[in-house]
């Protein structure tokens, strides 16, 4: 932790002094931190923000396949090449193209386009483990799509769905895995999300 605030430290004081300016000047004399703001004895965030957690084993991972775009372009024919995979047990949806940064091959950014998808289900299901549901960055994705499902909007809308499918859970006397194995259930369940309104599915439109 005392390391990472440094790093943003030292970041601020080459921001400060050495960033270059369209004005071919140098540096940024009046940035600073806002103590009073932020409310912490350096102005520094009170929590790191953690791009990419831990995630789960889980029943079903989202891979490139399913919502990259040139990976869809060739594999699949044109009729499905201008969605991201349907997934039919899809708990809410998400649009954002896959970047990371940086790449373990040294790429300091890379930037793929994506197509408009779903929230599997599936994706919040630990493999082996019961009574327990990620509710963000922590669901079965690769590394590779968890650059777009990790943006703020997607990540909501897992964490709302997840406490959507914990209390259907308890009102049903099921299990969440139970829920999604067994298609009348699965369906009463997404009917019930729908009347909370969720979106389930995207209409069909151009890649980002």
């Amino acid at each position: 932790m005392r390391q990472a605030r440094q790093l943003s430290l030292s970041f601020l004081y080459w921001m400060q002094t050495d960033a270059p300016r369209r004005d071919g000047k140098l540096g940024w004399k009046g940035l600073r931190l806002r103590k009073d703001v932020v409310g912490t004895e350096d102005g520094l965030a009170k929590a790191p923000y953690i791009r990419e957690s831990r995630r789960i084993k889980a029943e079903f991972t989202i891979l490139e396949q399913h919502v990259g775009t040139d990976m869809r372009m060739s594999s699949l024919s044109a009729a499905d090449q201008s969605s991201a995979a349907r997934f039919e047990d899809s708990v809410g949806i998400g649009c954002y193209r896959i970047d990371l940064h940086p790449a373990v091959g040294g790429t300091n950014y890379i930037d793929v386009s994506s197509l408009p998808f779903q929230i599997p289900c599936g994706a919040l299901l630990p493999e082996r483990v019961e009574n327990l549901l990620p509710a963000a960055k922590n669901i079965g994705t690769t590394h590779i799509t968890n650059g777009c499902y990790r943006l703020h909007p997607v990540e909501w809308n897992i964490g709302e769905a997840a406490g959507a499918l914990a209390a259907h859970a308890i009102l049903t006397r099921q299990s969440p895995r139970g829920i999604r194995k067994n298609k009348k259930l699965l369906q009463d369940f997404q009917e019930s999300l729908r009347e909370q309104g969720f979106e389930l599915e995207w209409p069909r439109i151009h890649a980002v």
